[in-house]
């Protein structure tokens, strides 16, 4: 197996997945399977040295779950500006519902490949073997390759992203939410993270957890994880000292959605979820000094879009 990529040859990569999506080619592979291997082995190593709370400079945009919507991560770079000019942070959930997941993983682990200072991306609770098998991505890849080689190493990826990311000291970024068994960063740091998710525990809670508001924590109706309510919240930022909790996982009509007096914020990046929700979508960026502002963005045209061959995925709770 051949070695790193170089910086040209990943240039090229890049290049041709945005120019064969454009031409309506992403119900195929973009990649050979050897070169897939290549890559992925390429991210393991970069993200190996990365630590559980990933250190993250601002300016940053934060995105939320991606889901396979291959052209709307597309639109989402038209709005908020390609790599490396503007620096981002994904929150996880790159896979399952949408049609496309390979093409976003690909697209992402390349550029991360690309510019390792520029894209942070983090674990969602989708990265998950046993996740995938049923919500789509696992489907995609034997169908696309005809065999689940691909799938095997994508997912090692998953094991090695980073549980979450800390910006600037001040803004604490994940994908789901709290733990009961967690109340310092420091405790996230000492996680073992290069494995499958598990169904319980302090790393399940990250993935899986919500807000809702109650006192305390409740059982949550996803089976994994907690509900944590604004004292919680307020509790975890005032002994880590940062400001706010920014979180996915959860379908936002609106985009995104501030709870417990602006101490914690839900971003969602898949606008018209599952092709139907009818929602938008929203990135959140962060200047220099941390000062916050929203873009609103919707699906993109259906022009723009492939003709997916497959059938969709099978439905739970959204």
């Amino acid at each position: 197996m051949a070695g790193a990529y170089s910086a040209q040859e990943l240039d090229k990569i890049v290049s041709d997945i945005f120019s064969l999506a454009r031409g309506g080619s992403a119900s195929k592979a973009i990649l050979p399977e050897k070169e897939v291997c290549r890559l992925c082995s390429m991210v393991k190593e970069i993200l190996a040295k990365e630590d559980n709370v990933k250190a993250v400079r601002a300016p940053v945009i934060v995105v939320g779950d991606v889901h396979g919507q291959f052209f709307d991560l597309l639109e989402l770079f038209e709005i908020g500006g390609k790599p490396p000019f503007h620096n981002y942070l994904f929150l996880g959930d790159y896979v399952d519902r949408g049609y496309y997941s390979l093409d976003c993983v690909l697209l992402l682990v390349a550029l991360k490949a690309r510019y390792p200072d520029r894209i942070t991306m983090t674990r969602g609770n989708h990265e998950c073997r046993q996740i995938t098998q049923v919500y789509g991505f696992y489907d995609e890849c034997l169908r696309k390759y005809g065999s689940v080689n691909v799938w095997r190493y994508c997912t090692e990826v998953f094991d090695y992203l980073s549980l979450s990311a800390l910006i600037e000291e001040k803004i604490f970024c994940v994908h789901g939410g709290l733990s009961p068994s967690i109340t310092t960063l420091d405790q996230i740091r000492t996680i073992d993270r290069k494995q499958e998710i598990p169904h319980d525990g302090s790393m399940c809670d990250l993935m899986w957890s919500d807000p809702e508001d109650i006192d305390g924590w409740g059982l949550s109706p996803r089976g994994a994880g907690y509900l944590f309510g604004g004292d919680i919240t307020l509790q975890f930022n005032q002994t880590n000292k940062i400001d706010l909790i920014a979180r996915a996982h959860q379908l936002v009509m609106e985009g995104y959605k501030y709870m417990f007096n602006e101490q914690l914020v839900t971003v969602w990046s898949a606008p018209n979820y599952c092709y139907r929700c009818g929602n938008v979508a929203a990135i959140l960026e962060l200047d220099e000094h941390l000062n916050r502002s929203f873009k609103i963005f919707d699906a993109a045209p259906q022009e723009s879009r492939g003709v997916p061959a497959k059938k969709p995925p099978p439905d739970y709770f959204l």
